[in-house]
């Protein structure tokens, strides 16, 4: 968030969010419908490791996607059946205007017609073509470092970003996906996110894993 939430902004409870997910878009679909943007774009948290992993490994509430916060009005002119709301501290705010967008970076697709929730974007801040991370803005890298592709195409941010993101709250689910990814992760790659999680989050338990 870059502002002040603005006020009003409804609070959704768990099983209505649940229940309003449940229609996700997977990876494919979207990579369909952004097919030949120009904006680096690639698919976030869970599901950026799954298909590192190049299969599922458990079921996903929801799909996220990372888009350079100047260029989302590509990514939102996709989409003229669908209207987007912004997400912040737990509150939603319908058809989101500028005060509402200026003031968060995630923003829900929604079906306006079934009200259901297709597809969550992640407007990240950078300069130009560098991506600057939203958790400590001394972690920049140009997109094409950040970003990998599936054997068929589809864009994914590298797991060592995934992970390093998960690292803050390392809720079961982010252990279990620590868990699963660790032994797929080359030296090189545990080397990177040891260096990131140092510099965002020193002492952190992951780094004697990483390190083993």
């Amino acid at each position: 968030m870059t502002g002040p939430l603005p006020p009003g902004g409804a609070v959704l409870d768990a099983d209505e969010l649940e229940a309003r997910w449940a229609d996700a878009w997977s990876p494919q679909q979207v990579a369909e419908r952004l097919d030949g943007v120009k904006a680096p774009w690639c698919i976030a948290a869970g599901w950026a490791l799954d298909l590192f992993r190049g299969e599922q490994s458990r079921p996903h509430g929801d799909l996220e996607i990372a888009v350079p916060a100047a260029e989302f009005p590509e990514i939102r002119d996709r989409f003229p059946e669908c209207v987007f709301d912004a997400v912040g501290s737990g509150r939603v705010w319908p058809e989101a205007g500028d005060e509402a967008l200026a003031a968060t970076h995630q923003t829900w697709l929604r079906d306006p017609v079934s009200g259901q929730f297709l597809l969550d974007v992640f407007r990240e801040p950078h300069e130009g073509g560098t991506w600057i991370c939203r958790r400590d803005d001394r972690l920049r890298l140009p997109y094409d470092a950040i970003i990998a592709r599936t054997a068929d195409g589809i864009p994914y941010l590298v797991p060592e970003l995934v992970l390093l993101f998960k690292a803050k709250a390392a809720r079961p689910k982010d252990q279990a996906d620590f868990d699963g990814v660790l032994p797929l992760l080359s030296r090189a790659r545990r080397d990177v996110l040891s260096g990131w999680l140092e510099l965002v989050h020193p002492g952190h338990p992951w780094l004697a894993e990483l390190a083993g």
